[in-house]
């Protein structure tokens, strides 16, 4: 009995610098100074920006919600009401050594349906995170499929 896998493409140090080209493009088109994260699969830092007027704490919360969207392979913007009281994952912030955001701008990325990485964006409003990060994920995917 032979068995196939099909194999994904993992994210490249290429992905992570367009990721954060796309994402700074936004981000700057928008006024907003902001950092950004790049994760692979791991959840190893690929690339890492932070421009020079963005907030200091904004490389922290890039990375958090990076993370957090790689280990829920979800948005983070999608996660803001799990984490309120009485929701599913209430205390999940709390409960793993390596502290998750559930703030908006953590987008996970997918490459033929696997999940291969994810970007995280802090800096602006959380809502203008989740833009600068799904913008810079949609222009990846556009990259990938021409």
């Amino acid at each position: 009995m032979s068995t196939s896998t099909l194999a994904v493409a993992p994210l490249t140090t290429q992905d992570a610098e367009a990721l954060i080209e796309n994402a700074r493009h936004a981000a700057e088109e928008a006024g907003v100074a902001v950092a950004v994260t790049v994760l692979d699969a791991g959840g190893h830092l690929l690339a890492f920006r932070r421009d020079d007027r963005a907030v200091l704490i904004a490389g922290e919360t890039s990375t958090r919600k990076a993370f957090t969207a790689l280990q829920l392979d979800a948005p983070t913007a999608d996660l803001v009401d799990a984490v309120q009281p009485g929701g599913p994952f209430h205390t999940l912030p709390t409960a793993l050594d390596r502290p998750l955001l559930f703030i908006a701008g953590g987008v996970p990325v997918h490459r033929d349906g696997p999940l291969i990485g994810a970007i995280g964006v802090g800096g602006g409003a959380p809502e203008q995170d989740h833009q600068f990060a799904t913008a810079a994920v949609e222009a990846l995917s556009r990259r990938i499929e021409s």
